[in-house]
């Protein structure tokens, strides 16, 4: 039987984020696409399942912290790995009771983004960690 297939969504406001991670998350074997905000994500979701979801915090129209609690309520079964360049203890602490797997700095570090990955892809387990 083949292996799964491991779909990841980047949802940040700024392109060069979004295209910078895809192209990292392309080259370590995922699948990878982008959103610009949380609107055109879950659309995006509600037609293609997807794994894990990498979103910006701090994104106009609709925040990250709002985008997570409608992907913990439509989408339970997705990890949610939240990113931002402003956070604080608040935003963390938020996130992280809102179900996020993960809370990682901007500009994300490729070495502690595989570290996440690995916990979160390895054994087939990608059950979200609340």
């Amino acid at each position: 039987m083949g292996e799964a297939i491991k779909r990841i969504l980047i949802v940040d406001d700024e392109e060069n984020t979004r295209i910078g991670l895809s192209k990292l998350l392309a080259q370590e074997g995922f699948e990878v696409d982008s959103a610009a905000d949380g609107n055109e994500a879950l659309d995006y979701m509600g037609q293609q399942k997807v794994n894990l979801v990498i979103s910006d915090i701090n994104m106009p129209e609709m925040d990250g912290l709002v985008f997570l609690r409608e992907i913990s309520r439509k989408f339970p079964s997705t990890s949610v790995i939240m990113i931002t360049a402003y956070g604080g203890v608040e935003s963390y602490l938020e996130a992280m009771n809102l179900g996020a797997y993960e809370y990682l700095h901007k500009p994300v570090r490729l070495d502690e983004l595989r570290s996440v990955l690995k916990k979160i892809f390895d054994g087939g387990s990608i059950a979200r960690v609340s």
